[in-house]
């Protein structure tokens, strides 16, 4: 594990100095101005340069709990869904589209063979399906391990193809749970506090889902302590892969754009692998799961967003990123005040 480094603070000095300076009136840019600043204090350059090079991936995986009534649909949707990627036909794919935003869909964990999807798309594969958490381990050790530095290579391949900004995502119907577990974990909540609706449960299947979350910590009891443990046993292969994808991003200095709960919950999952990891993610947007404000508010990140959106996929993240390019526009491209004024 390599020491994270902060973003530079002389730049985001610089950047803070040079907002105040723009021919705007002070504060006038609001979160925008705040952006901008993050952005270039991660590139360690001011003003900042253009975010021409926004790289999305999606991990897809499937969780043993989908087989027990956490879900209003069922888990052959998942391959569907990552065949629906590879097309670029999904929801994700029409935004990427038209915010000039790279897609890739990775099978971490997927329940099926993928036949005929292309080979790329299954080469970090680490198993087929996660366990169901509420009776048994989501993972081996060995598992675990080889998810996380899954997502690790796949953040430095996408990193070396010129990544400025990366984007999380996910895939897998059943997910809402393990990242509700994991965020119960890190923040010591039961799971009445932090379980949601998901694919939008009745109210009967929500409080199923919950009794079957609250099962899943009791199960694992104090090795919830240790985040690494957490992700074995009440995460999933796709959510622990995500995890190195964004510690790899944080220790590679490159920032992250989080999605929804699933992102949000591995990214705080990674700050408390590596303390200070969370200086290197921005909020994409606030979804409708609890869990997801409540990591939030732990992280300290204000999402760019909040237009009710609990599709997953990235998104939330891909809807904001105009925002963020908007932010850094701003900050590089407006007048300073000091050159417009006549010399005294």
């Amino acid at each position: 594990m390599n020491a994270i480094v902060a973003p530079d603070p002389a730049v985001r000095n610089a950047a803070a100095e040079r907002l105040a300076g723009l021919a705007t009136p002070a504060g006038a840019l609001g979160r925008l101005g705040e952006l901008g600043v993050w952005v270039a204090a991660t590139q360690g350059q001011c003003p900042p340069a253009p975010l021409d090079n926004v790289r999305l991936v999606i991990f897809a995986g499937d969780h043993g709990v989908a087989q027990h009534g956490v879900s209003a649909y069922p888990p052959a949707i998942t391959p569907a869904m990552v065949r629906t990627f590879v097309l670029g036909k999904a929801g994700v794919s029409a935004l990427a589209g038209a915010h000039g935003v790279n897609v890739r869909v990775l099978d971490i964990g997927v329940d099926d063979d993928l036949e005929g999807v292309p080979a790329d798309v299954q080469a970090h594969k680490v198993r087929r399906g996660s366990g169901a958490i509420h009776v048994e381990d989501a993972l081996s050790a060995e598992e675990t391990a080889a998810a996380i530095e899954a997502g690790r290579a796949v953040a430095r391949e996408e990193i070396a193809a010129g990544a400025q900004l990366l984007l999380s995502g996910d895939m897998g119907i059943g997910n809402t749970t393990p990242a509700s577990a994991m965020v119960a974990a890190a923040l010591g909540l039961p799971a009445a506090e932090v379980t949601g609706r998901g694919t939008g449960v009745d109210d009967a299947a929500l409080e199923h889902k919950q009794v079957v979350v609250q099962q899943a910590l009791d199960r694992a009891g104090d090795r919830l302590a240790d985040p690494v443990q957490t992700l074995q046993a009440v995460g999933s292969a796709d959510l622990a892969a995500t995890v190195g994808y964004l510690l790899q991003a944080a220790e590679s200095g490159v920032p992250v754009l989080l999605d929804g709960l699933m992102s949000v919950a591995c990214a705080l999952t990674a700050d408390r692998i590596a303390p200070g990891a969370a200086a290197w993610f921005a909020a994409g947007h606030r979804s409708t799961e609890p869990a997801q404000s409540l990591a939030l508010e732990k992280l300290g990140l204000e999402p760019v967003l909040d237009l009710g959106l609990r599709l997953g996929e990235g998104s939330g993240a891909v809807a904001a990123v105009p925002v963020v390019r908007s932010a850094v526009a701003l900050l590089r491209d407006v007048a300073l005040l000091a050159d417009l004024m006549p010399p005294a």
